[in-house]
């Protein structure tokens, strides 16, 4: 609890003028705004998220002066975590076991991908064996930051490597899933009732299933306590049938803008061809993981119950809170993909470290000893 008011007492002081970059964040809110306004009227998927994701994207590479601090995200990521909770329906549930072959595809799925785009990174890149492991690694992006820096990767290659996979993922699968499934999802708004036709004790439990799931995640440690410790409890809360609400969806739209906006912004203060190289490697690795993600969808729909749609968005190597928002403009299973993504990225952080000391870490220092007996 004390860390956690720490956090708390952190996040308010970021926020004071001398730290927090008003005109910026101001600037870059008018530009993803505008982008996603710009979607709106193209009719384009998830406009609020992929237009000001782009606009942003755009505006780092022209240098403008934008910025989306980090304190910014976790009101978002606590509501997406209630959103995501509240897709935790009893019917659902009672289709867990339903889920054990897509889970078994999901392992192999991971597999297939941390093999391909390692050896990318390493053959095409060129990226030291470190850097490319992490780099290659289906995992998120926080987590496999830390994890190659602390291994003598280059972390701020993993992290451009990681925001242009997210980004490249999130603006391409929705197109993708239109094609293949017929689903048309562009111009489609959000799921949920408008703010004004949400009952005012909705909306506070909905509040308290976010406050108390931060609590409960800094008690229980979560590795992104901001997002599953609401989901967890909101999930309780729904599935007990003790509320059936959702987040209104200008609250929703609220979060889409906010993540996209980060998500442009994480490039700002890179140089421009630098950008440019990182998308276009990203580009390459991002082929290869989509057709993956397509191969293994069609092969575990013929196992499973489950249709390719829901298995896309499920093995899709995006960020857990952009696939759960396509899957809520879609109106598919967003419990089904949300489980599947905590499930990846879970495995993936508490094996990456010791798969990367059985294999690039022991090649690395063997390579390390057999330069030192050299003469």
């Amino acid at each position: 609890m004390r860390t956690l008011l720490s956090d708390f007492a952190s996040g308010v002081r970021g926020l004071h003028p001398a730290r927090f970059p008003y005109r910026r964040f101001a600037l870059a809110l008018l530009i993803g705004g505008l982008g996603g306004y710009l979607f709106v009227l193209m009719r384009l998927p998830l406009p609020w998220m992929l237009g000001s994701m782009v606009a942003c994207t755009a505006a780092a590479l022209l240098r403008w002066p934008v910025a989306a601090p980090s304190v910014i995200r976790p009101p978002m990521t606590m509501v997406i975590g209630v959103m995501l909770g509240a897709g935790f329906k009893p019917e659902v549930v009672a289709q867990l076991p339903n889920w054990l072959p897509t889970l078994a595809g999901l392992v192999l799925f991971m597999i297939a991908c941390a093999v391909a785009c390692v050896a990318y990174f390493r053959k095409v890149a060129g990226f030291d064996p470190v850097t490319a492991f992490f780099a290659g690694m289906p995992g998120g992006l926080i987590e496999m930051v830390t994890l190659g820096e602390e291994k003598g990767g280059d972390a701020r290659i993993i992290a451009l490597i990681h925001s242009a996979r997210i980004l490249l993922v999130v603006m391409t699968l929705p197109f993708i899933v239109q094609w293949i499934g017929g689903v048309p999802i562009g111009g489609n708004r959000v799921a949920g009732p408008s703010v004004f036709e949400t009952p005012l004790l909705a909306e506070l439990v909905l509040l308290a299933c976010g406050v108390a799931g931060i609590v409960l995640g800094e008690w229980l440690r979560l590795p992104a306590k901001f997002l599953l410790g609401p989901m967890i409890v909101s999930a309780i809360v729904h599935v007990s049938g003790l509320s059936d609400s959702v987040p209104p969806f200008e609250i929703v739209n609220a979060a889409q803008l906010i993540l996209g906006i980060t998500i442009g912004c994480r490039f700002v203060g890179t140089p421009p061809s630098t950008i440019l190289r990182v998308l276009a490697l990203s580009a390459g690795s991002t082929v290869i993981l989509l057709s993956l993600t397509l191969t293994f969808a069609w092969l575990v729909a013929k196992v499973s119950v489950h249709g390719h749609v829901p298995l896309i968005l499920a093995y899709s190597p995006g960020g857990l809170a952009e696939m759960s928002l396509i899957a809520l403009a879609l109106h598919t299973e967003v419990a089904f993909v949300a489980a599947h993504h905590i499930i990846r990225v879970f495995l993936v952080m508490i094996t990456a470290g010791p798969l990367f000391g059985r294999t690039v870490g022991r090649g690395t220092k063997d390579a390390r000893k057999a330069g030192e007996t050299q003469p």
